[in-house]
């Protein structure tokens, strides 16, 4: 738990540094790369960001003192996560996002080093097995995912913002610019768009289902599978969705409690998965140039989330933990909402 909560706030200050528009690249740069380093030097802290979040950084040697009070295990860890974070987070300051693998790479800095990350300390604590750290690849699709639907959801608060998440490999053959998709008389090239996104997310929900079929511990289990459940839902809502361009699209209140309180075990989160993608087949247009994309993906979603298929978990999970996982779920996922975009929350029934 503790090392779970210094991770996040120690990345949040990271973030809020990438976020603050008022440092000069010439100073942003150089504190991207080192920030690790500022973890082992108990008087750094940053005192000039503009950012909402800027106590992190002015009361950052509160949380070095608490990161150095950690096993040893756990702050080798957290370091090294963050250091590739403040890399990657560098190498995307004065570049966009142009192709898929772009986007994948961009993603991955961003939010697949956490899913990373959180289960090299699932792991390292022996609530997990070695394999959930070991396995990377899987790891990483947990984070892409939730983060390319955030990217995707959000299409029109980060125009509004002069931010550009949508890979251009993607966005250019329906409109010349990004902010066109924004224009009522493209509406349906924008739509077309989005759904040739949300198929793209929809290839890691197997992976996903892959990783939390292993998990064994039950608020583990809560914490990772309550946001990917959540990242369905809002996948379901937006495709073929033209509100995504013209305002936000959010899961309600409601849906999202219900949620929280059903995907305690992977054979629930394999029914939830279910419905949301026939909820999404239902609504392929026979038109939309990516319907044969999306069908297939979906397919492979249905076989692996059908009674009895070889990912069944191990346990079956009671929701004994429930409030605990609850409010350890909100934070992940308010934190993999955010890691791009400091003005956002996410989970509105969590965060009470």
């Amino acid at each position: 738990r503790h090392a779970v909560c210094i991770f996040y706030l120690v990345l949040r200050a990271l973030d809020t540094i990438e976020d603050d528009m008022t440092i000069s690249l010439d100073v942003k740069v150089p504190m991207l790369h080192e920030f690790h380093s500022y973890l082992y030097q108990p008087e750094w802290k940053y005192m000039e960001s503009k950012e909402k979040d800027r106590q992190v950084l002015e009361d950052f040697p509160t949380i070095s003192m608490e990161f150095r009070n950690l096993s040893k295990v756990y702050q080798d860890v957290i370091s090294d996560i963050c250091h590739k974070m403040g890399v990657g987070m560098a190498e995307f300051l004065e570049k966009k996002v142009d192709s898929q693998h772009e986007w994948d790479k961009y993603c991955h800095y961003v939010a697949g080093l956490v899913g990373i990350g959180l289960s090299r300390l699932f792991s390292a604590s022996e609530l997990e097995d070695p394999i959930v750290g070991q396995d990377t690849e899987l790891a990483n699709s947990m984070g892409l995912f939730l983060q390319k639907t955030n990217i995707i959801r959000d299409y029109l608060e980060d125009q509004n913002e002069g931010r550009e998440f949508w890979p251009k490999e993607v966005w250019s053959r329906y409109a010349k610019k990004l902010s066109d998709l924004a224009k009522p008389e493209n509406i349906d090239m924008a739509v077309q768009c989005l759904n040739e996104l949300i198929t793209n997310a929809l290839h890691h929900v197997p992976d996903v289902l892959t990783y939390l079929s292993r998990l064994k511990n039950q608020t583990v289990f809560n914490f990772c599978a309550i946001p990917q459940v959540m990242a369905i839902a809002t996948l379901a809502a937006c495709y073929n969705n033209k509100q995504v361009f013209r305002g936000v699209v959010k899961i309600r209140k409601g849906q999202a409690v219900t949620l929280m309180m059903d995907a305690t075990n992977i054979q629930a989160v394999k029914a939830i998965m279910y419905q949301y993608v026939e909820e999404i087949y239902q609504k392929i247009p026979s038109t939309d140039p990516s319907s044969n994309k999306t069908q297939q993906v979906i397919a492979s979603i249905r076989a692996m989330s059908l009674p009895g298929t070889p990912i069944a978990s191990r346990h079956h999970y009671s929701p004994i933990y429930l409030s605990c996982a609850m409010l350890l779920a909100a934070l992940s996922w308010q934190y993999l909402s955010t890691i791009s975009k400091a003005t956002e929350e996410y989970v509105q029934a969590g965060e009470n």
